[in-house]
């Protein structure tokens, strides 16, 4: 049991960083009706995969893995949660963003967008995956047992 939840773990934190890098990539080419929807789906699917990272990493914790305790005694598992809910709190902007096109691209319109907004959403995803990055970072850390202070 174990190892399926390990498993799930990985394919959902694989989900959304590829659906973040999907985000990324359309955000910084011209914006058309089918990319909007896109970005859209790829935010639904960020979101999706947060969620299941989180549940499925919780009952890791709790369930699954090493004792509980253990893991309030690690530096990197701390910064990883820590990471973990920092980029969820970016994310909020973007997604709102995005939602907000729900009516317009329903409509057949481009959403309004002028070029600060639109330099203001890059940078959020940009730094969701420098975030993201560190996070790794941080797994690999824990992995190995490095930080442990218990």
């Amino acid at each position: 049991m174990t190892s399926f939840f390990a498993f799930l773990h990985h394919i959902a934190a694989f989900a959304l960083v590829a659906a973040l890098a999907i985000e990324f990539v359309l955000i910084r080419g011209e914006l058309t009706l089918q990319s909007a929807r896109n970005i859209r789906r790829a935010d639904m699917a960020f979101g999706a995969a947060s969620g299941i990272v989180l549940a499925v990493g919780l009952l890791r914790v709790f369930f699954f893995e090493k004792d509980a305790s253990y893991y309030w005694h690690s530096a990197p598992f701390l910064g990883k949660l820590g990471l973990f809910v920092a980029i969820g709190l970016l994310s909020i902007y973007p997604t709102m963003e995005f939602a907000s096109w729900r009516k317009p691209l329903r409509e057949g319109r481009l959403p309004e967008l002028d070029a600060r907004k639109l330099k203001s959403l890059r940078s959020v995803i940009h730094w969701e995956l420098a975030g993201i990055v560190v996070l790794i970072l941080c797994a690999v850390l824990m992995a190995r047992g490095i930080g442990y202070f218990g």
